[in-house]
């Protein structure tokens, strides 16, 4: 059983999926930044000053006791948040399809062109031939 799942783990497929991930993964955290620190900021001057990371809307608000303590939690939609995380989907969903795209043509290319028939199709659709004329 511990060979089998050797062999099972170290296919290639395997381990490019895993890298994939990896990637993957690293990347959208790349995105993910890059819209937190950089887009967003420069967006909020265009939108008259509105950070959209910050954006939220409370439903309702903390309830608090005399002594200052906080009793129920305040009910928060935090807007900015979802906008980002929307706008960092968006982005690596492009940049995937723009890879696979890419993979696509290059297996196009690679695609070696129609090899010939066997050598006995080839006697054998002669042979037809032949005999088609020869019923004429």
């Amino acid at each position: 059983m511990l060979k089998e799942f050797k062999e099972f783990a170290m296919k290639g497929n395997l381990i490019d999926m895993a890298v994939g991930f990896v990637m993957g993964g690293a990347f959208a955290t790349v995105v993910t930044a890059f819209i937190q620190g950089v887009f967003l900021p420069l967006l909020a001057p265009i939108m008259g000053g509105i950070d959209l990371s910050a954006l939220s809307y409370t439903i309702s608000p903390a309830v608090v006791d005399a002594s200052g303590e906080v009793t129920k939690e305040a009910a928060i939609i935090e807007l900015g948040n979802f906008i980002s995380a929307v706008i960092s989907f968006i982005i690596v969903a492009f940049v995937m399809f723009m890879i696979i795209k890419g993979m696509n043509s290059m297996k196009k290319k690679e695609e070696a062109a129609p090899s010939e028939p066997p050598r006995q199709e080839v006697l054998l659709e002669e042979i037809r031939n032949l005999l088609a004329k020869g019923a004429k």
